[in-house]
């Protein structure tokens, strides 16, 4: 008998899975309540930080290469939270600068 056959309930991973998803359609939710000119499709959910816009370049860039950002910020697309590997580069020593340039 493996240890999943002994699993009695849900794991960590499948109530955080669960909660950003339900987060996700409060947020949608929300988006739809407002005027269709108000919509911003990015924002905060109980500080869980969501953003349903369509992702660019730019954004990606600064979401995970930015030397000089938060440690973490808002996914490029959907619910919670995406790490910055430029900071983590420089705390470890790297340039920070981006790679290829």
């Amino acid at each position: 008998m493996s240890m999943e056959d002994k699993r009695t309930g849900p794991s960590p991973h499948d109530l955080w899975n669960l909660l950003l998803g339900v987060v996700g359609v409060i947020a949608i939710v929300r988006e739809l309540r407002k005027p269709k000119e108000e919509r911003t499709w990015h924002g905060e959910v109980a500080f869980f930080p969501y953003d349903f816009r369509m992702p660019t370049i730019e954004r990606v860039r600064t979401t995970y290469w930015n030397p000089e950002g938060p440690m973490v910020s808002g996914k490029v697309f959907g619910v919670g939270w995406a790490p910055n590997f430029g900071v983590i580069a420089r705390l470890f020593g790297d340039s920070g600068e981006k790679p290829g340039v």
